[in-house]
């Protein structure tokens, strides 16, 4: 079965990039995660992203901030789907993050999410998967229709008690 790669840079990205693994836990989709620093250990990523396809990963999700140079890596290594995930910093809020991965050169693609949107790339990360698998793309209909049940459900309390009653 395809999994996905989930990696980021730091340990203090766990935060954020744990939303992804729940999400794709609820899709039944496997993963694995590693923190890997593109700037401190480029010969660990290199060994990491380049032998990702032989480990079944079909799609990766790589998270970083700041300078963000971990999802162009990866996508300069793997010439399968990358999806960045800018994760928000201390200085800019994310955005240097957002620049770097928007900016990638002609001919090394990487999807980009909103900032720590890493539930996004997770859905992203299945919808891609489900374009072959038809169990998959049911799973993702369904968390769409209850979506939409969880808003009409609201929106009909709102109705029911008002904005100032509604909790």
């Amino acid at each position: 079965m395809p999994k996905v790669g989930i990696v980021m840079g730091s340990d203090s990205d766990l935060k954020v990039m744990s939303a992804a693994a729940a999400m794709l836990e609820e899709f039944d989709i496997s993963y694995e995660m590693a923190i890997i620093s593109a700037h401190r250990e480029p010969d660990v990523l290199t060994d990491w992203a380049k032998s990702a396809k032989e480990r079944g990963i079909r799609v990766m999700i790589a998270g970083a901030g700041m300078a963000a140079a971990l999802p162009g890596m990866c996508a300069a290594l793997f010439p399968l789907p990358v999806i960045g995930v800018p994760l928000s910093g201390k200085n800019l809020d994310g955005m240097d993050a957002v620049f770097s991965i928007m900016q990638m050169p002609p001919g090394v693609p990487v999807a980009a999410v909103a900032v720590d949107g890493a539930k996004n790339a997770a859905i992203l990360a299945a919808r891609i998967l489900a374009v072959g698998d038809e169990e998959l793309y049911e799973k993702l209909a369904d968390y769409s229709r209850r979506m939409k049940e969880q808003v009409e459900a609201k929106n009909a309390r709102l109705q029911e008690v008002g904005y100032k009653n509604y909790q």
